[in-house]
Order: structure tokens, then sequence, then C-alpha cells
């Protein structure tokens, strides 16, 4: 992609970002647990990223407005149709993640 030009780059970037957006909307029955397990980032670290890199150029976005951008509705709504108690397992699996996960560059996923 080294030789797009900036703007090429960022709409192509931010079209994969949209589709990620469809795909995880498509896809519901993921739970953030898992996203968490086998990626280490979920549908609230993208609202985070969101909020970061609108600071990032002085602007200034809620994160309650980002949660909704991602999951395509107010997120007490999706948590209350969408999000599943997590098993035991998946809670297993996330804290053995954790524990030998090393420390992200961005500081948190």
């Amino acid at each position: 992609m080294q030789h797009l030009d900036d703007t090429t780059r960022t709409e192509l970037e931010a079209a994969a970002f949209r589709r990620l957006l469809r795909h995880l909307d498509a896809h519901k029955e993921v739970q953030n647990i898992d996203l968490m397990i086998l990626a280490d980032f979920c549908r609230n670290c993208l609202s985070k990223w969101l909020v970061a890199a609108a600071e990032e150029r002085g602007e200034t976005l809620d994160y309650e407005a980002a949660r909704e951008y991602v999951y395509g509705m107010p997120y007490d709504e999706w948590k209350a149709h969408y999000q599943q108690k997590a098993t035991p397992e998946q809670l297993a699996a996330l804290e053995a993640r954790q524990a030998h996960k090393p420390a992200s560059p961005e500081g948190q996923a």
C-alpha cells in the first residue's frame, strides 16, 4: 500500500473499518469475550480507539456515542439483546490470556 497516496490509503482503511463493523454487526453471536480471547480486542476497544483518535486530532467524541456507532445501537440495548453470560471456560481462557500477554504498544486493547 506504500504506492498509494495518503488520501486513498485513508479511504481504503476507513472502508475496511466500516466493513469490519458490518461484519461484527452481522455476527452478533460473537461475544466480546471471544474476541478478547482470540484477538485481544473487542467492540468496546474499537470504541475506545475511536475516542482516542478523535482526541489526537483535537476533536471530542463521547465514548457512549462511539459505542453506539460501533454496536449499531445504544450499548445497553445491544447488551440486553445479544450479550450472553460468560461461561466458566471463557472466563478461564481470558484470564489465561491476560496472564501471558505482553504489554500492548497502545497501552490498552
